[in-house]
């Protein structure tokens, strides 16, 4: 049975994000994601982990400029993504989270050649100071209409990346709402990737909602994730249509169960 993880950027945002913790954990979540917390002491974040027993997964790298989302592939902004990169990693040691999603970002068509030798490049030096600390380092194939220009848009761009890195802690971050979107076929491009997989994520397609609703079908790709032998988490980014626990109901046939129920 697959085990679902809460991530915070999207999820419990009624509240605080210091206080999203302690709502994941009462709703029955065991583990948690975060995207941006650099505005919250580490040590804070940490206290409300240990707190409420959970198990804290990914985080984001810093996104650079405003529309850039993410620095690994910018051309000429090398050291910037290595001043970024290290803040996001020291972070994720003090928290105890298991990796570091670094964000490609958005680059214009003419720059893609140079983008991706920046890219490899930029990842292999991560790769490297993540092997120090035993963490892993991610990267995400993120659908164009909703991030125009991104420069990661596929699985098989992806994994074509990882092998020109040569790097066993660089790994897909695959998320079935942008595969979907970018050439579905989800059951199969999974379980031809897995090896790489190294973070699983979910949400409803179109609205990104709820996995019980829209053009996925959610009973289908758990079974193929517990039959294909994927043992890591699965993380629910989604935006919920109402109150985060309203829409929990999907989650509790998988043991995602209220601490009072």
């Amino acid at each position: 049975m697959p085990r679902f993880a809460a991530n915070l950027a999207y999820m419990f945002t009624e509240r605080p994000l210091i206080e999203r913790f302690g709502a994941a954990a009462a709703a029955g979540f065991k583990a948690v994601e975060l995207q941006f917390p650099y505005d919250h002491a580490a040590s804070a974040i940490k206290t409300e982990i240990d707190k409420h027993g959970l198990t804290q997964l990914g985080l984001n790298s810093p996104f650079g400029r405003e529309g850039e989302f993410g620095l690994t592939a910018q051309p000429g902004r090398e050291r910037e993504f290595d001043t970024t990169f290290r803040q996001a990693l020291d972070y994720a040691v003090a928290i105890g989270a298991n990796a570091v999603h670094c964000l490609s970002g958005a680059v214009p068509p003419e720059q893609r050649p140079a983008a991706e030798r920046t890219f490899i490049a930029n990842l292999t030096r991560a790769a490297d100071l993540a092997k120090e600390h035993g963490k892993i380092v991610l990267i995400e194939p993120i659908n164009p209409r909703d991030r125009p220009d991104y420069f990661l848009n596929r699985v098989e761009h992806a994994a074509d990346i990882i092998a020109k890195v040569g790097k066993p802690n660089v790994q897909i971050q695959f998320d079935f709402y942008h595969v979907q979107i970018v050439g579905g076929d989800l059951i199969k491009r999974f379980e031809k990737h897995l090896p790489l997989v190294g973070h699983v994520q979910i949400a409803g397609v179109p609205e990104r909602f709820e996995p019980d609703v829209g053009e996925i079908n959610y009973p289908a790709v758990f079974e193929a994730i517990d039959r294909l032998g994927w043992k890591g988490w699965v993380a629910c980014e989604y935006r919920p249509r109402n109150r985060t626990e309203e829409g929990l109901g999907w989650a509790r046939p998988y043991g995602v169960v209220p601490r009072s129920a």
